[in-house]
């Protein structure tokens, strides 16, 4: 009679531990898809972050011709009021 309260008490114990180890083994296997969607995710962004990035170089580059193409305006206008004001003072 002495077995059997060790060997219940064993199989309870077993059976706590089965319990734990399926509990570990769902919670890795969750971590997994976690971490997988994590980085899904995280490379989506990393995507759309370099897509940006080529955006506003090429929004740069467009206004910096923009701000080139104004100069010269500017610099063509000085110069026919230039030759407007030497007209009329002439």
């Amino acid at each position: 009679m002495s077995t059997t309260p060790s060997t219940a008490s064993d199989a309870i114990s077993l059976d706590a531990l089965e319990e734990r180890i399926r509990q570990t083994v769902e919670l890795v296997a969750r971590l997994r898809q976690e971490k997988q969607a994590a980085l899904a995710e995280r490379d989506a962004a990393l995507r759309e972050a370099a897509q940006q990035k080529q955006r506003a170089d090429k929004l740069a580059e467009e206004l910096e011709a923009l701000r080139e193409e104004r100069r010269q305006v500017r610099a063509r206008i000085e110069k026919l009021l230039g030759q407007i004001d030497a007209l009329s003072n002439g």
